[in-house]
């Protein structure tokens, strides 16, 4: 049975949400974050990715991008394949890692489980793209996105968020470079 949720027009914007194996939250060390930062800007630079707004969660990441150089699917395959083993060997070298051993033998356990890959898996398979085809849909994704930390309770202002383009959109300049902010 085909996923339900696909890339069909890579020009069009689409909201997309992909998450860590079981939501492990590896994403509250800022080593594995900056890999996720590294990456974004590689894709838009050299892959054509449109980034018009992020947010790195604990056990998750949130992004409405588009492009209209390359295919979506084929970017964020290529985005998923290079992050899991930077990450995965980023927790493999980092000693003072305290959940070290457990991470590493939480996504060996989901590699093996899983055909379609060798030894460990780290992203979940899906990607979950939903394509803004209103101005409703697009202002309520964004604000979703931006609003995630706060609603977590991690930050009292969305722009507070270090790993967020919430900054962007309210004038300030974040950590990576978006498209100019969607209003």
């Amino acid at each position: 049975m085909g996923r339900v949720y696909k890339f069909y027009d890579s020009g069009q914007l689409y909201f997309v949400s992909f998450s860590v194996v079981r939501w492990i939250d590896v994403f509250v060390r800022e080593q594995y974050c900056e890999i996720i930062v590294d990456a974004l800007k590689y894709c838009i630079k050299h892959k054509g990715l449109e980034l018009y707004a992020w947010c790195i969660m604990p056990s998750h990441i949130h992004l409405i991008i588009s492009s209209e150089k390359e295919k979506l699917s084929d970017i964020m395959r290529d985005l998923k394949k290079f992050t899991s083993k930077a990450i995965i060997e980023a927790i493999k070298n980092n000693m003072k890692e305290s959940r070290r051993e457990w991470m590493l033998w939480m996504f060996e356990r989901e590699g093996k489980r899983n055909p379609n890959n060798k030894e460990f898996q780290f992203w979940q398979q899906d990607n979950h793209p939903i394509e803004l085809s209103t101005f409703e849909m697009l202002e309520q994704r964004l604000n979703y996105l931006h609003n995630n930390p706060v609603m977590s309770g991690f930050v009292e202002e969305a722009s507070y968020w270090k790993y967020s383009s919430a900054i962007d959109y309210c004038g300030g300049k974040g950590r990576i470079r978006i498209i100019n902010a969607l209003y």
